[in-house]
């Protein structure tokens, strides 16, 4: 190992000197100065590595570094098979991905470090999507907290975790914003929101990297944070995965770029592809996204990394004739590096010699992601990740477990609660019937992109309820009822049905295996499962009170379940802690504070379905229903659950919305407060909403949108005013001429418990 490090700093000896006479030299032959590197870090130093080593490396090594590798781990489109060992003794590998463990990395590291030319370190990268080993909840429902402290720090113990096993680069956070439930991925993101999605993709870049100053990468435990996937891949068509996108530009500017621009403001440091196109365009080859927004409005300046293969998927897309042609296509728009597709290090050295590109191009692209190696220390210490003894230290201890059951609890959300079926009462409950196909489910715990979450591990519902409930009164007889795979199996209705008759609540747990959500896993039929529903019919004949508890990755058609059971517990995938925090949940233990990030239709025909939608010119008044009115006629036009929807096992009370003026102008502000009181009889947090509508404008305004909220402890009877700014920023939109602005007019504002909270409303002038 010595040996190999001196190695590296010897070349490293030889090649920083030289940046006296190269400088920046290398871009002398680029068309323009359009293609002049701009240096992530800002850091002279790391520039003038960067340029010298540059200076010495051929054509098919820069290349090299530009082209990503995929282990035998997951995978999500062609393989490539095993060609990338030959590239990897060339130096020709500027990253893997899907390999995991320090010894392992080691040793792929020590076969770059030993045979290349160069001693270039390889950057490994991984989906850390919702933790490493230790599994958080969700995205989706981590989201549904609504809090950014702890949204953070569990992208820190994830970024602690992997960085322990050699990964110094998480393909996170997925920051679409997403309104169709019947696309899978709608797991991996924050909901349907802007402003909140701004807010959490900020969190989790800040979580991931650990870093204040670009400096801060150099602390080994720090990650490499990616956003993605650029951009708007959350409005795919009919809910499919790698469907068509047809958006306006207004609306990708309005909706769906601004997460992204929050993460650059966060400091993230890459950024990936989508599948998608936009206006006839793939993403991978999209100059306008990623050269004319991201790199000249937004001036983003570290690297971007394609989506798995998404460089060959441009010839299916009918955008390129053969792959040759689309790695030009996606060179020239701006894209860094190639994931697992071999298209640059097949063809660009051709393309070079056939003057179809620059090597300005090559250059360009090369520098950005050596400066993450140098950035990571790589060059230092190759080996800075790859420490077994800091693995074992590190990798699901303790504390980091006591983290995940924290945030599943908060990620609980309390859809219904008819006549205060929950909390079970430990003193009071007699017998309890454990009923369903997730009560002693383990597999399903930790959600799809639980990427070395061990499954094996995760707390089901029944241990966590059998701990919970250990010498109380409360006694429970369990049945599967159904099979969560097995659709025409009805074999054990009778069991379950038999142990219902004995108890006096029934306790049933069902949902959707952890395979129907997540990447390609999209469905147009969003209803719980028809074996688990007819049981559920069956159990409702004997008179009992049901309580609900769902495991599932999308918001569901619960039309039937909100009519006939008593309560329903929304507890999403809820990680490798799940089956504790559930049970903290029914007991009463913690009280659930969640609410939705993401709206619940009544059914599928209701799709796409969000609560900051645009009024039409013949508005349905649900009150005062009306034939010839923008409306359905066989459901109502509102969801079955709102966006902001979560209950309490309180209550809270609003009054008292104050303005402390009625108009302001350019440079200044309101403030609006609110008193907020715990009416109920448990201390509680509430999460205080505020929203914000422009009643009349150039370009139409959604009825309202959320522009603040603060989460707040309230024990029982107890009181607090909650205040908030509102200036020029939160009121601003982009206009006709695709610019954002401010326009004079009338402004109505909330403060509530949810967006479908209409009673404390005030309005206020802009001039």
């Amino acid at each position: 190992m010595n040996i190999r490090r001196l190695l590296t700093k010897a070349t490293l000896l030889l090649i920083v000197p030289a940046t006296l006479l190269v400088g920046t030299a290398f871009i002398k032959d680029a068309p323009d100065d359009d293609l002049k590197w701009k240096s992530y870090s800002g850091d002279a130093e790391i520039e003038r590595k960067v340029d010298s080593l540059l200076a010495i490396m051929t054509i098919e090594e820069k290349i090299g570094q530009m082209t990503q590798f995929a282990g035998r781990g997951a995978v999500t489109g062609p393989e490539i098979g095993d060609e990338f060992k030959e590239y990897l003794q060339k130096g020709m590998v500027g990253s893997m991905f899907n390999v995991f463990g320090a010894k392992g990395l080691r040793q792929l590291q020590e076969q770059a470090m030993q045979h290349s030319r160069l001693k270039i370190p390889i950057l490994f990268a991984a989906d850390v999507i919702h933790g490493y080993k230790t599994t958080f909840p969700m995205p989706l429902a981590e989201s549904c907290s609504w809090d950014l402290e702890l949204m953070e720090k569990s992208a820190r113990i994830a970024a602690v975790e992997a960085t322990s096993s050699g990964i110094s680069w998480t393909f996170a956070p997925m920051v679409d914003i997403a309104r169709d439930p019947r696309w899978g991925r709608v797991m991996e993101g924050a909901g349907e929101d802007v402003y909140l999605g701004n807010e959490i993709a900020k969190a989790r870049v800040k979580g991931f990297q650990g870093i204040k100053t670009y400096k801060d990468f150099a602390d080994p435990f720090t990650m490499l944070a990616c956003a993605k996937h650029f951009a708007a891949y959350g409005a795919v068509q009919a809910g499919r995965d790698y469907n068509t996108v047809d958006i306006s530009d207004r609306t990708l500017k309005d909706v769906y770029l601004p997460p992204f621009k929050a993460c650059i403001e966060a400091g993230v440091a890459t950024f990936m592809t989508a599948f998608n196109e936009i206006e006839g365009v793939p993403a991978t080859g999209n100059k306008y996204l990623f050269t004319d927004i991201l790199r000249d409005q937004w001036d983003f300046r570290g690297m971007v990394v394609t989506d798995y293969t998404a460089i060959n998927e441009m010839v299916e897309h009918g955008f390129a004739e053969d792959l040759k042609e689309a790695s030009e296509k996606a060179l020239l728009a701006g894209i860094d590096m190639d994931m697992n597709g071999a298209g640059y290090v097949q063809y660009l050295k051709a393309l070079l010699d056939e003057g179809k590109i620059s090597e300005g191009y090559i250059n360009r692209a090369a520098a950005r992601v050596l400066e993450m190696k140098f950035m990571l220390g790589l060059f230092d210490d190759p080996y800075r990740y790859m420490d077994e003894a800091r693995e074992k230290k590190w990798v699901s201890n303790k504390e980091h477990y006591e983290v995940a059951r924290l945030a599943a609890q908060r990620s609980i959300v309390l859809l219904k609660n008819k006549n205060n079926a929950l909390p079970l009462d430990k003193a009071k409950t007699a017998k309890v019937a454990l009923i369903g196909p997730m009560i002693k489910e383990r597999n399903s715990m930790n959600g799809e992109w639980a990427i070395r979450g061990d499954r094996s591990e995760s707390v089901t519902i029944f241990e966590g309820l059998t701990e919970k409930y250990k010498g109380s009164q409360v006694k429970f007889e369990y049945a599967k009822g159904c099979d969560l795979l097995k659709k025409e199996d009805k074999s054990g209705f009778d069991e379950a049905l038999s142990v219902a008759k004995n108890a006096d609540v029934i306790l049933f747990a069902g949902g959707e295996d952890f395979n129907w959500s997540g990447e390609a896993a999209s469905r147009t039929d969003i209803k719980i499962p028809e074996p688990q529903q007819d049981l559920l019919k069956e159990l409702k004949k004997l008179n009992k009170p049901i309580i609900l508890v769902l495991l599932n990755g999308r918001p569901m058609d619960l039309s039937w379940e909100d009519e006939n059971v008593d309560a329903i517990v929304e507890a999403w995938y809820p990680g490798t802690m799940g089956g504790h925090a559930i049970a903290d949940i029914l007991s009463g233990d913690y009280n659930p504070s969640a609410k939705l990030t993401i709206t619940f239709p009544r059914n599928v025909g209701q799709i796409p379905i969000f609560y900051n939608h645009k009024s039409t010119g013949r508005p349905l008044n649900e009150e005062k229903w009306s034939d010839y009115k923008s409306s359905y006629l066989d459901v109502s036009n509102t969801p079955l659950y709102s966006f902001g929807h979560g209950l309490s096992y309180t209550s809270f009370e609003y009054s008292n919305l104050k303005l402390d003026k009625e108009t302001f102008s350019k440079g200044g502000e309101i403030n609006v407060s609110i008193e907020v009181k715990n009416t109920g009889q448990f201390d509680g947090e509430e999460i205080v909403q505020l929203y914000v509508q422009d009643i009349t404008a150039s370009i139409t305004r959604p009825v309202k949108e959320l522009k603040g909220f603060e989460k707040i402890m309230l024990k029982k009877g107890e009181s607090k005013t909650v205040s908030f700014k509102i200036d020029e920023e939160m009121i601003q939109f982009v206009n006709l001429e695709k610019e954002l602005t401010v326009e004079p007019g009338q402004f109505k504002v909330w403060i509530g418990e949810s967006s479908d909270y209409t009673v404390n409303q005030a309005m206020f002038e802009f001039k």
